[in-house]
């Protein structure tokens, strides 16, 4: 059976494929009732076992289709019964007809252009799988998705346009109509997949193409539950990957038949199936337009499944677009069919109100917004109204869902900066175009407004704030944007914006002088780059034009005088009328009075425009109408009578024989007019029938009558098509709205589009579309607008003075009436953003109102009303000053005002008394004022019982302008506001002083204009401070002070070369500063320390030895004497001892140590009682203390008072332990342990420093005292700062250099000083492994994942080519696997061992160092070579003396491989020792290693055994300096023991693990190596004497051996023995199985010198216990 069916269709490539596919069908079908089918089977079948198999020419894909290797009838032929079978609606036969189908074409035997058509094979392949999509069978309906997936893959199978769109209708079929969900998400996703297909070949002009699997997550809809089911997505996916995994044609058979169908005009070839290829995408991509402008029909209105294919229809379209490619934006067609279809369908959908749809079409705009808009131009202008601002405007009854789409949409469109720039360069200054982003703004405005108060609106309160918050991130998300990209563009260019006017005169446009240039006619030129003289140009030409359609919609006259004197229109009445006829934004009734009127100049206009028409050809009423379209009627009836005068005169001379006389016409309009009135006014009653009408215009045609056929025509005409006149658009609904949409032109299309009855079916009509697709050509078809780009900055000038004010409205408005935390950011940040942009392009009106806006939202002038946004105001005030310094100007005195108060209150919140009271008070009261009770604790105590009238002035408030908060009010403070100020003042202490602090430090990097700007606005605010009646205040002068030059000047003489000079000013300093000292300082002033400052910069920069002296002995004495006082200056105090320490005279480093000792043990509390930072400032000095070189008792005591900061610390002796106890004690311990973290840092960073100190007692005592505080505090640590202990201050003490000894073969070996330096002792190595491994073992769980770290640095130590450092290394691992070994996983094992091994082998590496050394030494002999010394006298021996040199390198080489081998027997112990101690813990993996550690080291020690020339140096060298031999010998042996040892311990006490790595067969090899090195040792050497003329057997003689060998054979005596007794350990199987390779090696033993009777013994033993039973029982 199995030989059958392989026959089964012939050998043939189709029939493999066809025939068991025709078999299938045979046994599946029902014979009687599809004879003809069963018949047609047979005999295909019969005709491919007949084929011969052939390889015809004709393979080309430009070919219509075929099947490969077969002629066009034998195709036809064999291929006929599949189409039978999808011709039976029997699933049984469909489904293997359509399997059989998509081999044919997934493994390339479909060849050629698939063409529709009946008679051809293609035309009849599709239309059959078409058939099968509506079968409701789920396998067919799989079957058919395999197909046309199939067909779409392969790469030699082209797909032309219907048939392509024929196979993409079927899977949509699929896809809406299934019952299986999981089809209908497979028909979806290989949709997408056959998009994403065709459309990358499109781009890239090739069948063969590579695209991405869908990923089915992204391309379901969420809305739809049931399509979300894990189940059916996971099942899809894999089909997806199923259908998309194998290739349709190797790669190989493409080469061969691109070879074999090589032509001379492959090129023409190519370029034809390209086109071809991006001919049928197009027309697929038209058809997927037209797929989505379907719409139902009046009797199905409802029409889900309709609703379905348009959305699927979009998203496809919304795929092809997004992945669409660089051909797309640069061939024209591509263009074209973008704007001819998919723009259609866009405007046809964007009428629906299905929500969906919405969001897709919107999608779709900002694919084309973001990729297209170079191109579309003027189709974005029409969509954006219609898709955004439409909805975004509608503030009252908007869809909530759609509004909230359209502003996420467009808050992802505003993220890119240059889209922004784009759409108002081309559009808002454009006169052509919409101000699309003056609108936007706007509109986003009004949504932040929210609904104004006593609206009727749809939304929830919830809803509202929902989108006013949307709006305002819209907002924040323009002007960041803005700023973002005007700093891109400023760091490509030398920007430097300069100051124009803001309001620009009219002559800057056109003068007198010249003509005025007319923006209405595009630019020629083709760049896109555009120059900004001439955009300011356009953009002053639109504003100007706009004012006057403005001023002319309200005053005609003056609107039409103003527009010709600013040369926007000429003064002709010619060029008047044509600009009132084609202008839009004109009002209608406006237009009409101005016609009307009687006054020459009008009337000579109003002739001009009736001129204007053609009524030539024109029916009558539809003549009225045409001309009545563009104004209305005015109300009066002499202004009616001239324009209708005047019309009948034009109509009359344009059609000659319509009527007798133009007054005839005149008669006939008026009836007409008043016709349309009587038929469309609701409000007469009697209407005018045909026969009225009649009557009415009897005897007008010069006392004639007109025919009565012509009237009723007329009649019928006019009371069923209404004429229209435009709506006044002062109706009061929409106003606004309406008139900017007629000022775009869009208000009819609006209203054909939006104001549809709600009655009427899904979608538009023909009729409607068709009038917008006239009025969209008939405003945009001048000419083929160019879009401009460009790149000068400048650009934001205009834009800001366009959208400055909305922003600043919106974002004032919201943080004022919201406390939502996402609001005050987005509000705060748009501020932040807007102070940017406005101070870099220097627009002083809008900067300074935007930072106004936030100085007076920080609310520090009613700091009980104070609210978290308003403390977030103050920080971004703050922000400002920081970044934006340099463009403030002006607004510097807005900040610095806010600094001003915001100290102010924090002095309050301390208790400090006010700047006032020193003003009131002597200095002999200055200490009975600092035991007075805080304010703010008494506010505590005794609530609204208040203390000062300065802080109950603080507490009434005032307003933002006002000098002195509060002093204008009276009257009581309420409980509720003193508890609100206290609150306040708690989160203002929380806030902190660096940022003040740092805006005065940052002053300095100010440019030479800010810093004038910034220092005249300090003077402003000082001068108000100081000027205040009641609370006058010093904080700006202090400020003043300390950015002054005053520092300066002492620092300048304090360095004078006149000594005199020099001393009286730091004497004079002294008394200046202990006169200072004399008043307590305030809190969070720097005062003391800028006053302080002169002395340590006069101590860095001096070089007077008396000047350093004197400094330290006056800040002795003023911190000694007024310990209690210093607050900031404890930072200079420090810093001038930090700088003794360093000094090179002995008394300073002195004087200052006592000062510093008594200081740390007496005053510590001092130290950090305001600021904690100053223990760092501490510890520095400490650290430069412990480097002092002239007394080590010094450096000594200073490592110790290190350790008594650490224990301070650890006690909670700085300020950050209990500064927040009295209001927050519930997570005061976590709180402290995390704040005081960092106080560690530089403690244990100058400890870590000080072990590499020269000094042997400095680093052993920095050592031991940095583990100690670690081991007695590590407790407080958290596991983040234990890992930031080990990597910063622990592992840079073990670094290589400290480790390892310097480097003797690159220097000098003798100089000794050179190599202290970089060399610890043995001890201090000793000591710091210790320390280390104790540490790790202590914490072990807190700090275990820095195991590797740890076994690093002990290999490090272990590397080391010195058996000291070595010896110290191994000490250290198994002190760590002692008391860890237990707790250590598997894994932990793993990573310890490796190390080891890769270490042991690379302390190999000095073995080829100490060759290299020998090689290039040159060692006289002392015997001659190959000789005894024994058979020798003293007077034979070379005497001849070796060069020093040489020697003294020989020498060191031996010390060397001493060292290398005592290493490498330290680690053979090692390995030993720690399979002793660890047995139970070490896994089969372990042991293998540690058996490769020792395998590696036997053969390394054999390799030094057998380097005879190396041996041989050494030898001489030992001979002439007279010092023993490298033990080569002992090493070979002791390694070969270790190794043999560990092994026999694993076979005799873990047979398991001895069973699994082979432990036996590794023994019989290693007695093998030391049996055989023993023989070698001992081989017998004979000679043969022979005579020659003699037939006697030759004798053979042994020679005795050498002394030499006879030692080296007693040396390895011990380890043979030990070897042969393991063997005959052995049991008696195990012998067996060796007897044979050990058998020589014994027996040569026999015969061999011994320099033991042992050898003899254990030999004769092995005979008779192992051999000789062997023997006698075979």
């Amino acid at each position: 059976m199995a030989s059958s069916a392989q026959t089964v269709g012939g050998k043939s490539r189709a029939g493999r494929i066809i025939g068991p596919s025709l078999d299938r069908i045979i046994k599946n079908v029902p014979w009687r009732k599809h004879s003809n089918l069963v018949a047609s089977c047979k005999s295909a079948l019969d005709k491919l076992q007949t084929l011969v198999i052939s390889d015809p020419n004709v393979t080309d894909i430009s070919t219509s289709l075929h099947i490969h290797g077969l002629s066009e009838s034998d195709a036809d032929f064999v291929i006929g019964p599949i189409f039978l079978a999808l011709d039976t609606n029997s699933p049984k036969l469909i489904e293997p007809a359509l399997d059989c189908l998509q081999k044919l074409f997934s493994h390339g035997v479909f060849r050629g252009e698939v063409e529709p058509g009946e008679a051809n094979l293609a035309g009849r392949l599709v239309e059959g799988v078409c058939k099968c999509d509506g079968s409701g069978d789920d396998a067919i309906e799989i079957g058919v998705i395999r197909v046309v997936i199939a067909a779409v893959r392969s790469r030699v199978v082209l797909l032309k346009g219907e048939c392509l769109v024929d196979l993409v209708k079927s899977l949509c079929n699929v896809c809406l109509g299934s019952h299986s969900i999981s089809n209908r998400v497979c028909a979806k996703s290989v949709l997408v997949q056959l998009v994403l297909i065709v459309f990358r070949r499109v781009e890239i002009g090739k069948m063969e193409v590579e695209v991405d699997v869908v990923q089915i997550e992204d391309i379901l809809d969420l809305s739809d539950k049931s399509l979300n089911d894990s189940t059916v997505v996971n099942s899809a996916q894999g089909f997806i990957r199923e259908v998309m995994g194998g290739n349709a044609v190797d790669e190989s058979e493409l080469l061969r038949l691109r070879v074999e169908n090589g032509k001379a005009d492959c090129e023409d070839s190519d370029l034809e199936i390209v086109s071809k290829i991006r001919e049928d995408g197009l027309f697929l991509f038209k058809n997927l337009c037209k797929f989505s402008m379907k719409f139902s029909t009046q009797e199905n209105r409802e029409d889900h499944l309709l609703v379905r294919g348009k959305l699927l229809s979009l998203e496809l379209l919304k795929i092809v677009i997004d992945n669409s490619g660089q051909i797309w934006k640069t061939d024209d067609k591509f263009i074209g069919v973008i704007k001819q279809y998919l723009c259609l369908s866009i405007l046809k959908n964007s009428g629906l109100t299905v929500m969906s749809i919405s969001q897709l079409l919107c999608s779709l705009f900002i694919c084309l917004l973001s990729k297209f808009r170079s191109g579309l131009k003027k189709e974005i202008g029409f969509f954006f109204p219609v898709l955004f601002l439409r909805v975004l405007e509608n503030v009252l009854q908007p869809s909530y869902l759609q509004k909230l789409t359209v502003l996420n949409l467009l808050e992802k469109i505003f993220q890119d900066p240059q889209i922004i720039i784009d759409v108002f360069v081309n559009y808002d200054c454009d006169v052509d175009a919409p101000n699309i982003f003056e609108r936007t703004v706007n509109a986003l405005l009004k949504t932040a407004l929210g609904v104004p108060p006593g609206s009727a609106t749809s939304l929830t309160p919830a809803q509202d704030m929902t989108f006013r918050l949307e709006s305002v991130k819209c907002l924040t998300c323009i002007i960041k944007s803005m700023g973002t990209w005007m700093d891109q563009q400023l760091r490509i260019g030398d920007f430097c914006p300069k100051t124009p006017e803001i309001d620009t005169p009219t002559e800057t446009t056109s003068g007198e002088d010249g003509p005025g240039i007319d923006f209405e006619l595009h630019s020629d030129m083709n760049s896109g780059l555009f120059d900004t003289l001439t955009l300011e140009q356009r953009r002053i030409y639109k504003i100007e034009l706009l004012k006057g359609i403005s001023l002319f919609n309200r005053k005609p006259y003056k609107g039409i005088e103003f527009l010709i004197s600013t040369k926007k229109i000429g003064g002709s009445p010619e060029e008047v009328a044509s600009f009132l006829r084609n202008t839009n934004g004109l009002n209608e009734t406006m237009i009409g009075d101005y016609l009307g009127d009687r006054d020459e100049f009008p009337l000579k206009i109003m002739h001009a425009y009736v001129d204007s028409f053609n009524f030539e050809g024109i029916d009558f009423g539809e003549a009225i109408r045409v001309f009545l379209r563009g104004f209305r009627l005015p109300g009066e009836a002499q202004k009616i009578d001239r324009i209708m005068e005047k019309f009948a005169e034009r109509y009359c001379k344009c059609n000659p024989s319509s009527f007798t006389s133009a007054d005839t016409a005149y008669v006939l309009a008026y009836s007409v007019i008043m016709l349309n009135t009587d038929a469309h006014n609701n409000m007469v009653k009697d209407k005018m029938s045909k026969s009225d009408f009649i009557r009415n215009n009897r005897g007008i045609d010069d006392g004639k009558d007109l025919p009565e056929d012509y009237l009723g025509s007329l009649y019928d005409h006019i009371v069923k098509n209404e004429i229209k006149m435009k709506a006044d658009p002062s109706a009061p609904q929409h106003k606004q709205a309406n008139s900017i949409n007629k000022l775009l032109g869009l208000d009819a299309i609006l209203n054909l589009v939006w104001k549809q009855p709600q009655e009427k079916p899904l979608g538009a009509n023909d009729l409607l579309i068709k009038h917008i697709q006239d009025q969209f050509k008939a405003k945009t078809g001048k000419s083929e607008p160019v879009f401009y780009t460009v790149m000068d900055a400048t650009i934001l000038r205009f834009m800001m003075e366009s959208c400055w004010a909305p922003m600043m409205a919106a974002f004032s408005v919201t943080l004022d009436q919201s406390d939502d935390t996402a609001a005050t950011f987005q509000c705060l940040q748009g501020f932040r953003f807007a102070v940017h942009v406005t101070s870099v392009m220097s627009m002083q009106t809008q900067r300074d109102a935007f930072v106004t806006s936030v100085a007076k939202f920080t609310y520090l002038h009613n700091a009980a009303d104070m609210k978290q946004k308003n403390f977030d105001a103050v920080k971004a005030i703050m922000s400002i000053a920081i970044e934006d310094g340099n463009h403030l100007q002006e607004a510097w005195e807005h900040v610095l005002t806010c600094l001003s108060r915001f100290e102010h209150l924090q002095l309050l919140g301390e208790g400090a008394p006010t700047d006032a009271s020193f003003f009131m008070v002597s200095n002999n009261d200055t200490e009975e004022k600092s035991q007075k009770t805080p304010v703010i604790q008494n506010l505590k105590k005794k609530g609204h019982a208040l203390q000062s009238s300065s802080v109950m002035a603080v507490m009434r408030g005032g307003s933002y302008d006002s000098t002195a908060v509060g002093i204008n009010s009276s009257g009581l403070v309420s409980p509720e506001q003193i508890n609100n100020f206290i609150s306040n003042l708690n989160l203002l202490d929380q806030m902190g002083n660096f940022e003040l602090s740092h805006i005065f430090a940052h002053s300095q990097r100010l440019n030479s204009e800010a810093i004038v700007a910034f220092v005249m606005a300090l003077c402003k605010v000082s001068m108000a401070e100081l000027q205040s009646p009641t609370d006058p205040r010093v904080f700006s002068l202090t400020k003043i002070v300390e950015i002054a030059v005053l520092s300066d000047f002492f620092v300048a003489v304090g360095i004078s070369e006149n000594l005199s000079v020099a001393i009286f000013v730091m004497d004079s300093l002294r008394q200046l500063a202990m006169k200072f000292l004399e008043r307590e300082e305030l809190a969070n002033y720097n005062f003391q320390n800028e006053f302080l400052r002169p002395f340590a910069i006069v101590m860095q920069k001096s070089s007077c030895v008396e000047i350093r002296e004197l400094i330290v002995r006056c800040v002795s004495q003023m911190v000694l004497t007024r310990v209690n006082h210093v607050k900031s200056g404890w930072k200079s105090v420090f810093m001038v001892f930090t700088t003794a320490a360093a000094d090179e005279r002995k008394n300073i480093v002195q004087l200052a140590f006592e000062t510093m000792e008594k200081i740390v043990r007496d005053y510590f509390p001092y130290i950090t009682e305001t600021e904690t930072t100053t223990f760092t400032d501490c510890v520095r000095c400490l650290t430069t203390f412990t480097n002092s070189k002239f007394n080590s008792d010094v450096s000594l005591n200073a490592i110790a008072f290190l350790r008594f900061c650490a224990v301070k610390l650890a006690e909670g002796g700085l300020v950050c332990y209990d500064k927040n106890t009295e209001y927050d004690s519930v997570n005061e311990e976590t709180s402290n342990n995390d704040t005081c973290m960092d106080y560690w840092t530089p403690l244990l960073d100058g400890l870590s420093t000080l072990t590499s100190d020269s000094r042997s007692a400095i680093r052993k005592g920095s050592l031991e005292v940095l583990f100690n505080i670690l081991k007695d505090h590590g407790h407080l640590f958290s596991h983040t700062f234990w890992k930031n202990v080990f990597h910063s201050f622990i592992f840079p003490i073990f670094s290589d250099s400290r480790l390892i000894n310097y480097n003797l073969e690159s220097s000098q070996w003798s100089d000794s000083t050179k190599h202290e330096e970089y060399v610890w002792s043995s001890e201090t190595q000793t000591v710091a492994a210790q320390c280390l491994v104790d540490l790790y073992v202590n914490f072990f769980e807190m700090v275990r994942n820095v195991l590797p770290d740890i076994v690093s640095i002990l290999m490090s130590f272990i590397r080391s080519p010195y058996n000291s450092s070595t010896n110290i290394g191994v000490t250290a691992l198994l002190r760590l696997t002692r008391y860890l070994g237990n707790k250590f996983t598997e894994l932990e094992w793993s990573e310890i061992l490796e190390a080891l091994k890769v270490t042991s082998s690379s302390t190999f590496s000095e073995f080829s160092k100490i060759v290299r050394t020998m090689e290039s030494l040159e060692i006289p002999r002392v015997i001659p070579p190959d000789s005894d010394a024994e058979l020798y006298s003293e007077n034979e021996l070379d005497n001849s003396e070796p060069e020093e040199n040489d020697m003294e390198a020989a020498s060191y080489s031996v010390a060397r491989m001493k060292g290398h081998i005592a290493v490498q027997l330290l680690l053979g112990q090692a390995v030993t020792s720690l399979n002793m101690e660890h047995s139970n813990s070490l896994s089969a993996s372990h042991i293998k290693i540690l058996l490769e550690i020792l395998s590696s080291i036997t053969e390394h020690a054999s390799k030094l055994v057998i380097e005879t020339t190396l041996q041989l140096k050494f030898q001489r060298t030992c001979t002439h300096l007279d010092i023993s031999e490298p033990p080569l010998i002992h090493f070979e042996n002791e390694s070969y023991q270790s190794y043999l040892g560990l092994l026999q311990t694993l076979l005799v006490e873990k047979p398991s693990v001895s069973e699994e790595i082979g432990a036996e067969d590794e023994i019989v090899v290693v007695c093998k190596k030391i049996l055989q090195m023993y023989l070698n040792c001992a081989e017998l050497k004979s000679t043969i004497h022979q005579d020659l003329n003699s037939d006697k057997r030759a004798l053979h003689l042994i020679i005795p051996l050498g002394s030499a060998k006879r030692e080296e054979l007693a040396a390895r005596t011990t380890l043979v023995v030990h070897s042969m007794h393991v063997l005959n350990n052995f049991e008696r199987n195990s012998f067996r199985r060796y007897v044979s390779c050990l058998f020589p090696l014994l027996v040569n033993l026999v015969r061999c010198e011994h320099s033991s009777s042992e050898v003899q013994e254990v030999l004769s033993e092995i005979f008779r216990s192992s051999i000789g039973p062997i023997v006698l029982n075979p």
